[in-house]
Formats: structure tokens, sequence, C-alpha cells
């Protein structure tokens, strides 16, 4: 088991998680999005038999979904890591009394 720092919890790699998810979630939201896309524009082309717009498929969907996840993600890691802090802090304090209460 780890061992709690003696402080408690600390807010210092919040924000680094919360980016570190929100940018690879994004980035990932993008990908799939823009495979999807190039496939579903170049199975459209084919089907009405005229040159597949590539360009659609990065500007009018895989970016604004990308965008969209990124913001969902953006918000449920915030509440994600304020939660899980706030729970941290609860176990720290119980963990604190019960050792100081033990001897």
């Amino acid at each position: 088991m780890a061992t709690p720092s003696p402080g408690g919890p600390r807010w210092v790699g919040v924000p680094a998680r919360i980016f570190a998810t929100t940018f690879l979630l994004t980035l990932l939201s993008f990908a799939i999005a823009l495979l999807l896309s190039i496939l579903g524009t170049v199975v459209y082309s084919q089907v009405k038999h005229i040159a597949p717009n590539l360009t659609f498929a990065y500007r009018h969907i895989a970016f604004p979904f990308a965008l969209t996840v990124g913001a969902i993600v953006l918000v449920l890691s915030v509440l994600m890591e304020v939660k899980n802090y706030r729970q941290r802090r609860t176990l720290d304090a119980i963990e604190r009394l019960s050792s100081t209460g033990a001897r």
C-alpha cells in the first residue's frame, strides 16, 4: 500500500491529470471521428459517382466532434478530480484521527 504524504492530499497534480486526460481523449476522439468521416465520405462519393471532398470530413465532422468531446471530457475530468480530492482529504482526516486515538 502507498503511504499517504504527511501533509495530506495536494492540488499539485490535479491540473496536470485534467489536462492530460482531456488532451488524450480529445485527440483519440478526433482520430476516430476523422477515420469514420473519411470512410463515410469515400463511400458517399462512390455511391454518387463524385470526387470525395475530404476537407468536408475534417472541417465539418471530425473537428466539431472532437471539440464537443473535449469540452465534455474537461468538465467530467474536473468533477471527477474534485470528487477524488475531497474523498482523499476525508480519508486522510479519518486516518489521522484513528491513528492519534489508538495511541
